[in-house]
C-alpha cells in the first residue's frame, strides 16, 4: 500500500444525492463536504433515515453522487463507470459489515483468501496474506476452523481479517458490532483502535453514540447534513446533537 501523505484519502466537496421517488425528487444528502486524512479514525453517526447509509455507499464507491466532487486518494470518483468503481473499491477499500458474510463451507483462512482470488493473486501469496491478516486479529490458532466452529466475535474478526488481507488504504465499517453482545462488541472496537494506532485509516458508520466516541473524530449527520466536526466528543453531546437540542458539538475534556 503506497501512501502519499500530502493527498487526503477522502476529499468530498458539496456532495448532493437525490433520487426520483414516485415521480418526485427526494434529496437525501445536502452539499456534504468531508475530508479524511491517512491515519484517521472517523465515525459518522446518525439515526435511521439521516443519510448515513447513502453517504457510506458513496464513500465506498457503491453509488455516485448527483452533484459535487468526491476524490479518493486524489482520483475523482464522480462520473466513473461501474468497472472503474469496482476497481477502486477492490484496491482502496476493505469492507467490514454488520453481518459476517462468511461462506460456511470454507475455513477462516479460505474466507480471507476470497478477495485476493478476485485480484488474481497466486495461491502462495494469497495464503501468506490471509495468514498474516488472521494473525493480526488474534485468530492465528483458528485458521482452519469453519463458521460453525467460531463464535460471533471470532466470525467478525475473520471479516476484519478478510478486509485487511487486501492491504487497503481504508477500512469502511458499517455497524461492525451490531450483531454482537456488548462485551464482544467492545473487544472488536478495541482491536479496531489497535489497528488505527498502527496506521490503518478507518471510517466507521454507526447509530450508536458510545461506539462513535471510540473514534478519533466524529461527525454527526442529520437530515442529510453534516454538523460540526470535533475530536473525541462526549456521549452526552452526541445525544443532544441527535435530539436536535444543541447546534454545536463541544470537544470532550
Amino acid at each position: 500500500m503506497s501512501i502519499n501523505p500530502n493527498i487526503p484519502l477522502i476529499e468530498m466537496t458539496n456532495i448532493t444525492k437525490s433520487y426520483m421517488m414516485a415521480r418526485e425528487k427526494t434529496t437525501v444528502l445536502h452539499e456534504v463536504s468531508l475530508t479524511v486524512n491517512h491515519g484517521d479514525f472517523l465515525a459518522i453517526v446518525g439515526p435511521s433515515g439521516s443519510g448515513k447509509s447513502t453517504l457510506m455507499n458513496i464513500i465506498g464507491c457503491l453509488d455516485l453522487p448527483s452533484e459535487g466532487s468526491y476524490k479518493l486518494e486524489g482520483l475523482e470518483v464522480t462520473g466513473q463507470n461501474d468497472n472503474k468503481l469496482t476497481e477502486m473499491r477492490n484496491k482502496k477499500i476493505g469492507f467490514i459489515f454488520q453481518g459476517y458474510h462468511l461462506l460456511p463451507k470454507l475455513t477462516a483462512l479460505e474466507n480471507c483468501e476470497l478477495p485476493l482470488i478476485y485480484r488474481g493473486l497466486p495461491g502462495k501469496e494469497r495464503r501468506k496474506r490471509a495468514m498474516e491478516a488472521l494473525e493480526r486479529v488474534g485468530l492465528g490458532q483458528k485458521m482452519n476452523h469453519r463458521q460453525n466452529e467460531l463464535s460471533g466475535g471470532q466470525q467478525q474478526r475473520v471479516g476484519i481479517a478478510r478486509a485487511l488481507a487486501t492491504n487497503p488504504p481504508m477500512l469502511l465499517a458499517d455497524e461492525p458490532t451490531g450483531a454482537l453482545d456488548s462485551k464482544t462488541g467492545l473487544e472488536v472496537l478495541d482491536m479496531m483502535e489497535e489497528l488505527n494506532r498502527a496506521g490503518q485509516t478507518i471510517v466507521l458508520i454507526t447509530h450508536d453514540m458510545e461506539i462513535a466516541s471510540r473514534a478519533r473524530r466524529t461527525v454527526i449527520i442529520r437530515d442529510g447534513v453534516l454538523t460540526e466536526q470535533e475530536r473525541r466528543v462526549s456521549h452526552e453531546t452526541l445525544a443532544r446533537t441527535q435530539d436536535g437540542n444543541k447546534e454545536r458539538i463541544v470537544q470532550q475534556a
